[in-house]
C-alpha cells in the first residue's frame, strides 16, 4: 500500500471514533464510508460507470445546510435504493440506511472525504485505501471461523506463483471483499502494453467471476471492484454450495483462487453434483470439491483449507484420493498459526492442476510441502511471515503449474517432496510434519465435522501410541536385564 493510501486509511479510520460513541460497529462504519465514498466518486470522477439521479450528487450534499444535512442524506440513500441506474448502484444502495445520528457527525465525515481528490488518476490509491479499511475492519471485528480478510501478502504470493494470464477466466467461489480477484486483475493489467483491445474488454467485463453469500460483504465486494475499475458481469450474490454453484458461468475456470469459509455449515449442501461431499456438514470439503469440478481442463487452483482437510477420514479421505488420482496436487503450503484474525486457526494452501486432456497422465506422482508453521523453519534467515512467503515463491519456481525444478536442500529444510506411494502408505493422510512443531489438538477439533471428530481423536491416539512404543523400544535396547516391561 502506498504512503498516500496508508495516510488516508489512518485518517478515515480515526473518524470511526465519532460513531463508536453512538454504538456503531466497525462493519457499520465501513458500510457508511462505502455510501459516502461512492457518492463522491460517482459524482466527480465522471468515468461513465454510473449516472447519479438528479439531486443526488455530491455537490448537492455538500451544499445542504448543517441542520438539514442528515435528513437530506437519508433521502438520497432512499432515492438511490429505488432508482439506481446501474447494477453496482443497485447492489451498494439496496436497503441502504445510515447509522449516523447527529448532523454534525455526518458533516465531519463528508468534509473528511471531500478533502481528498477522488479523481480517476488516483484510482489505484483509493482502491488500495478502501482495501486498507476492509483490513482494519477485519482486524478489529475478529470474525469467527471462515469469515476472514485474507492477508494481502498471502494473496499476492499465491497470485505471484500461479501467474494469471490475459484471456484466462479467474474465479473465486467465496469472494469475500474481492482480494484475490483484484490481485489477479492487477497482475494482468501490469501487462497493459501487451494486451489487445479485445483482451482489455474481456478482462474488464468477463474474466473475473465470483460469488459471495453475505449481502453486506457482497456490498463491500462490489464497491471494492468498482474502485479498482472492474465491471465484471459475473459477480453473484448467493451460495456456491447451492444450485448457483453449478451455473455455467462458474465452470471451466482457468484459475481458481479462494479462501472458502470453513467450520460447521449448519446443514448439508444442496448441490446435487457434489458426488463426494454433498452430505458433509462442514463448508471446507464441499468447497474443495466445487473447485475441482469448476476447474477447466488445463486449469490450476490454489485453495486455502484448515488442517482437517489433510487428514480426516470418510469423505475427506475419498476427496483427497480423487484429488490425487484425477488431478495433480503438486504443492501444499502449511501456513503459520494465527495469520488470520481469529487466533489459533491452522490452515494450508492446496495447489493443484487439472489435466489438459481426460487421458493425459498428470495425476499426482508426488506432493511438495513447504512448512511455514514449525518454529524451527524460521530459526535461520528471516522470521517474518513476509520473509517466509518470499522464500516460498522462490521455492515454488517459475512454472505456474508447479513443475519447475525444486530442491530439498535449501530453505532451512522446510521444503520436502513426498511420493504418491509414501502418501498411500499413510492412508492418504497429508498431515505430514518433519520439523519441530507443537501439535494443538483442540484447534483441529474446532473445524472437524461432528462425524469426523472420531478420526481426529484416532489419529492423535495412534500418534501417541507410536511415540510410546518408540520410547519403550529405546528403553528396552538400553535394558538388557529386562527391568522395563
Amino acid at each position: 500500500m502506498s504512503n498516500s493510501s496508508s495516510a488516508m486509511v489512518t485518517k478515515l479510520w480515526r473518524l470511526c471514533s465519532l460513531l463508536r460513541k453512538d454504538g456503531v460497529t466497525y462493519p457499520q462504519y465501513v458500510t457508511e464510508l462505502t455510501y459516502l465514498i461512492f457518492l463522491k466518486l460517482a459524482s466527480e470522477r465522471g468515468d461513465g460507470m454510473v449516472r447519479m439521479p438528479t439531486g443526488c450528487s455530491w455537490s448537492d450534499l455538500i451544499a445542504t445546510p448543517d441542520q438539514m444535512l442528515l435528513d437530506r442524506y437519508r433521502e438520497v440513500l432512499s432515492l438511490l435504493a429505488t432508482s439506481a441506474q446501474s447494477r453496482v448502484m443497485q447492489v451498494i444502495f439496496t436497503e441502504a440506511k445510515t447509522v449516523v445520528r447527529e448532523p454534525s457527525t455526518l458533516r465531519r465525515l463528508v468534509e473528511a472525504i471531500d478533502e481528498e481528490g477522488w479523481d480517476s488518476d488516483k484510482r489505484d490509491t483509493f482502491g488500495d485505501a478502501y482495501e486498507g479499511l476492509l483490513q482494519k475492519n477485519a482486524e478489529e471485528t475478529k470474525r469467527g471461523a471462515g469469515q476472514y480478510f485474507t492477508p494481502r501478502p498471502l494473496v499476492d504470493a499465491i497470485v505471484d506463483v500461479l501467474r494469471p494470464q490475459p484471456g484466462e477466466v479467474i474465479q473465486d467461489p467465496a469472494a469475500g471483499t474481492g482480494g484475490f480477484l483484484i490481485a489477479a486483475d492487477r497482475a494482468i493489467k501490469k501487462m497493459e502494453g501487451e494486451l489487445s483491445d479485445g483482451e482489455r474488454h474481456f478482462q474488464t467485463k468477463s474474466a473475473l467471476r465470483g460469488v459471495e453469500n453475505v449481502i453486506d460483504t457482497f456490498r463491500l465486494l462490489c464497491m471494492n471492484l468498482y474502485l479498482h475499475g472492474i465491471e465484471s458481469d459475473y459477480i453473484f450474490v448467493g451460495d456456491t454450495l447451492s444450485s448457483l454453484g453449478s451455473d455455467p458461468a462458474l465452470s471451466n475456470a482457468d484459475v481458481i483462487l479462494s479462501n472458502p469459509p470453513f467450520g460447521p455449515s449448519g446443514g448439508v449442501s444442496s448441490r446435487v453434483d457434489l458426488l463426494i461431499t454433498a452430505k458433509s456438514t462442514t463448508f471446507q470439503l464441499p468447497f474443495v470439491e466445487h473447485c475441482m469440478r469448476a476447474l477447466a481442463p488445463g486449469g490450476r487452483a490454489a485453495v486455502i483449507v484448515p488442517d482437517n482437510v489433510l487428514f480426516e477420514g470418510g469423505r475427506g479421505q475419498l476427496l483427497r484420493r480423487t484429488l490425487m488420482r484425477d488431478f495433480d496436487l503438486h504443492t501444499i503450503l502449511r501456513l503459520p498459526t494465527g495469520i488470520f484474525y481469529a487466533q489459533g486457526v491452522r490452515t494450508n494452501v492446496l495447489f493443484f492442476n487439472r489435466p489438459a486432456e481426460p487421458t493425459e497422465a498428470e495425476a499426482t506422482d508426488g506432493t511438495w510441502i513447504f512448512d511455514l508453521r514449525a518454529p524451527s523453519a524460521s530459526e535461520q534467515g528471516g522470521n517474518s511471515f513476509a520473509d517466509g512467503l518470499a522464500q516460498f515463491v522462490i521455492a515454488y519456481g517459475s512454472d505456474p503449474r508447479g513443475h519447475a525444478p525444486r530442491s530439498e536442500t535449501e530453505f532451512n529444510g522446510r521444503f520436502r517432496r513426498f511420493t504418491r506411494e509414501a502418501i498411500a502408505e499413510r492412508d492418504d493422510d497429508l498431515y505430514i510434519t518433519w520439523l519441530n512443531e507443537e501439535d494443538e489438538f483442540e484447534e483441529e477439533l474446532e473445524f472437524a465435522a461432528p462425524d469426523d471428530v472420531a478420526a481426529v481423536v484416532e489419529r492423535h491416539l495412534l500418534t501417541a501410541l507410536t511415540e510410546i512404543r518408540s520410547l519403550i523400544d529405546e528403553l528396552n535396547s538400553d535394558d538388557p536385564a529386562g527391568l522395563v516391561s
